[in-house]
């Protein structure tokens, strides 16, 4: 499940939140109880990086290798 990061627009407290992706956002300020929490933009826990599945993976052929384009023998 993501880790969300949430900050209250009253009092200015952070915290961080187990959540699904279906699941409603955060509202209630833990610490001050207002209804002013605010979702923030963060780091995704996981970056793809490399030449990654989507280049290698499930094709075949001359198709294996498409980011090294064509190249004269």
């Amino acid at each position: 499940m993501p880790m969300y990061d949430y900050q209250c627009a009253s009092c200015a407290h952070q915290l961080e939140a187990i959540q699904k992706i279906s699941d409603a956002p955060l509202v209630d300020c833990p610490a001050c109880q207002a209804p002013q929490l605010k979702k923030m933009l963060s780091m995704p826990g996981f970056r793809l990086s490399g030449t990654g599945w989507y280049e290698t993976d499930f094709k075949t052929g001359s198709k294996k290798n498409l980011a090294g384009g064509d190249k004269a023998d």
